[in-house]
């Protein structure tokens, strides 16, 4: 079951909304005008890292849903988890 967190603009013209789905954090913009959703794009590791910096809402829900732990490993991007001897579960489960 995929978890999903939806951010609204405060004008009402629009937001965005991230799920997290097999183990991904994916992303979408939401236009209400066409009532027309997006395709769902993964988030890059320097994406996911640029939310962490910033602390924003995105990365306290990602946070409290998977933990700081897995969050942080989804900031670094597969070769360099690689170069660490960091193996990555495709198959490890999230925090709910």
């Amino acid at each position: 079951m995929p978890m999903n967190l939806r951010l609204e603009a405060i004008n009402g013209s629009g937001g965005e909304e991230y799920r997290i789905r097999e183990g991904e954090v994916e992303f979408r913009p939401v236009d209400p005008s066409t009532h027309y959703d997006r395709d769902w794009q993964q988030l890059s590791a320097h994406e996911l890292a640029d939310h962490v910096e910033r602390n924003t809402v995105v990365a306290q829900w990602l946070r409290h849903r998977i933990g700081w732990r897995r969050l942080l490993l989804k900031c670094t991007d597969y070769e360099t988890l690689q170069k660490f001897g960091v193996a990555q579960n495709r198959h490890d489960q999230f925090a709910a």
